[in-house]
C-alpha cells in the first residue's frame, strides 16, 4: 500500500489547476505518477478527466496496489502543500485498515521520518498501540518491520524519497546520487527516484 500524507489544499476546495488529475497524487507538481509512468510505460494522460483517473485506477488494480493518505484531516495557516504546515492533524486508522485487509504486507511511505512525513506520523500511531518499528536497513530508502498488533503478521515499511519537487534538495545531497551524477552528468533527481522506486514496485 502506498501511504502519503495529504493532497494540496486545492484538492479539498476543488480549485484544480490545468494538468491536475482529481485522484491520489494527482497534483501536476507531484512526481509519483510520472515516475510510475516511466517505470511501467503507462502512457498516462495528465489532465482532469475520467479517462486519466481510470488509467491510474486500472494500473493500481492490475498490480494489486492500495493507496491511502495517513492524514484524515488537518488545518493550515498558510495555504500550501507543505507537510510541515499541517496543524491539528487527525490520522486515518492505518492499523485498522491493515487488519481489515490481510493481503497488505508492505507500506510504501512517500517520505521519511521528518516532521509530519508519512513515516513520522505512522510512528506516532504505532506508539499509541505500544508498537515500534524495527530497523532492517538504515540506508535510503530506510526499511523497517513491525508486528501488527493482535495479529500474527509482520508488516514491512519502506520510506521512499518523497516524489515532490521540494525533496530535490535532499536527493541532491545523497552520496549515491552524487556518485551517479559524477558518472552520468545528465542524471537527474527524477532518474534517481525512478531507479529507487523500480526496486519496490
Amino acid at each position: 500500500m502506498i501511504v502519503g500524507t495529504l493532497p494540496p489544499p486545492r484538492f479539498t476546495t476543488g480549485d484544480l489547476k490545468a494538468g491536475d488529475v482529481d485522484f491520489c497524487y494527482g497534483s501536476r507538481d507531484g512526481q509519483l505518477w510520472p515516475i510510475l509512468d516511466r517505470i511501467f510505460d503507462l502512457q498516462l494522460d495528465y489532465e482532469n478527466t475520467g479517462k486519466a483517473i481510470e488509467q491510474r485506477q486500472s494500473f493500481l488494480r492490475s498490480r494489486q496496489i492500495a493507496i491511502c493518505d495517513i492524514v484524515s484531516s488537518a488545518r493550515r495557516e498558510k495555504i500550501d502543500a507543505s507537510d510541515l504546515g499541517m496543524k491539528d492533524v487527525q490520522l486515518r486508522n492505518l492499523i485498522g485498515i491493515l487488519r481489515q485487509y490481510p493481503n497488505i504486507h508492505t507500506l510504501l511511505f512517500t517520505g521519511g521520518n521528518s516532521s509530519n512525513g508519512p513515516e513520522y506520523l505512522f510512528r506516532k500511531q504505532l506508539k499509541s498501540h505500544g508498537v515500534s518499528l524495527r530497523v532492517i536497513s538504515n540506508e535510503v530508502p530506510r526499511i523497517h518491520e513491525f508486528d501488527l498488533p493482535e495479529a500474527s503478521r509482520v508488516i514491512r515499511t519502506i520510506s521512499l524519497t518523497a516524489p515532490s519537487g521540494a525533496a530535490n534538495r535532499a536527493v541532491g545531497s545523497l552520496e549515491a546520487y552524487k556518485m551517479m551524477k559524477a558518472q552520468q552528468p545528465d542524471f537527474t533527481t527524477i532518474d534517481f527516484r525512478i531507479m529507487q522506486y523500480r526496486a519496490y514496485f
